[in-house]
């Protein structure tokens, strides 16, 4: 599991030439046919469904669609894969991919002949749907993490949104000298492994990896205990994050923030609607700003992603008909139609070219640009089949040094390398 160079070279190697807007194949071959789709309950995919009738007039595939609430879909996955035949396309989360190897098919081909454009997904998502160096999925919904920050704070802090993780510090400090808010709200506390999502950043920024190419771990490496400790101590040494915080977990942070606790908020891009929702937040829309994350000095600002893939199941019924619906769904004409239907607050879009559409960006203030930025060079994480073990490891040291309960960087990580040595 490591930072991996190779993946843009996936994505060069796979890139279709000529790629056009799908079009649906001449002649309807599959007429008649069922395709039956397991995703994730998200207000995103409902809104394709609210589309498809149009692809079903295009094809004649009827498309059937069943959601799974988040906490119950890597069961069901699991359920599909040991018993079968329930589902064509199944929508999975990145860290669930290798697990579910059984689950999914090769579908490079039947992708290719639906002219879907590779080269205009960021490597950090594509590379999810790739398994031992084949297509097996295409991604549809990813985040990107972005700097949330409260405009009106730091104009009266006199200070301009932090670029370094340095300058957070400094931001930090003065916000917290000429106002009641907290400099920044940060996740520590145990809760699927979101107390890692900040700090993989800074490991990636001190020149860190969590693995070698072997395996082996790298994150009690100098460059490991540098970034834990400067992720810690934003909030023992410096104390610019919020009192409580050794226990937050990322939707504490985004509640600190939404009340007007915290002037800034490191947090994936789609919490942005929960932040100026008056239903739930204190903060209009001309209070909330937002930029790239924060770099580590001079070196490359990074992004930990998440993404969901919609692959073609291994039992599929009818393969041919599935891929055709695969191409439809990630078509950027339907992705870009969610993104500026004012019907609906949906900012979520896994193409280079919607992330620099100048309506879409019109429409969400140029985030999607910033996110564009953040995903030019990053790479994204390979996760492996033990990752959520290797991630509760990994979160309780994080968990167990913000609380005081370890106070030495370099034993809580060496322990955490020397727990996963052992399951792996």
């Amino acid at each position: 599991m490591k930072h991996l160079t190779s993946a843009l070279a996936i994505t060069a190697a796979l890139c279709a030439t000529g790629a056009h807007a799908w079009e649906a194949t001449e002649g309807k071959p599959y007429d008649g046919e069922i395709v039956h789709v397991l995703a994730v309950k998200s207000s995103q995919f409902e809104a394709h469904e609210a589309r498809v009738e149009a692809f079903e007039a295009a094809t004649g595939i009827d498309v059937v669609y069943d959601y799974v609430p988040f906490p119950n879909m890597k069961e069901a996955l699991t359920t599909e894969m040991v018993a079968g035949g329930d589902y064509d396309v199944v929508s999975i989360m990145d860290q669930w991919v290798p697990s579910l190897s059984l689950l999914v098919q090769p579908i490079g081909d039947e992708i290719a002949a639906q002219g879907t454009n590779l080269d205009d997904f960021p490597a950090a998502h594509l590379r999810h749907g790739m398994l031992n160096g084949e297509l097996v999925g295409l991604p549809v919904r990813g985040h990107v993490q972005l700097l949330f920050y409260r405009t009106d704070l730091l104009e009266q802090a006199g200070v301009e949104p932090p670029s370094t993780w340095e300058e957070v510090v400094t931001a930090a400090k003065a916000v917290q000298e000429s106002t009641d808010a907290s400099g920044i709200a940060l996740p520590y506390g145990k809760l699927n492994g979101q107390n890692l999502m900040v700090w993989i950043n800074l490991l990636w920024g001190h020149g860190g990896e969590l693995f070698g190419e072997d395996g082996e771990p790298l994150f009690n490496s100098e460059a490991g205990i540098a970034a834990t400790k400067q992720y810690i101590s934003l909030l023992t040494e410096e104390k610019i994050a919020p009192a409580g915080s050794a226990t937050f977990v990322e939707q504490d942070a985004v509640n600190s923030f939404k009340q007007g606790n915290s002037a800034m908020l490191p947090v994936w891009w789609w919490v942005r609607s929960q932040l100026t929702d008056p239903e739930q937040s204190r903060i209009s829309a001309d209070q909330l700003g937002f930029t790239s994350l924060p770099s580590v000095g001079d070196a490359a600002k990074t992004t930990f992603t998440n993404t969901w893939v919609f692959a073609v199941t291994e039992h599929a019924d009818n393969k041919d008909a599935a891929a055709e619906y695969l191409g439809w769904l990630t078509d950027p004409a339907l992705e870009r139609d969610v993104l500026l239907d004012d019907s609906l607050d949906e900012v979520v879009a896994v193409h280079f070219s919607n992330l620099r559409d100048e309506e879409v960006n019109a429409r969400w203030g140029g985030m999607h640009a910033a996110a564009a930025d953040a995903l030019e060079k990053a790479e994204g994480m390979a996760f492996g089949d033990n990752w959520p073990r290797v991630s509760e490891i990994l979160e309780t040291a994080i968990s167990s040094l913000a609380s005081g309960e370890e106070t030495d960087t370099a034993t809580a990580l060496n322990h955490a390398a020397d727990e996963i040595k052992r399951i792996r």
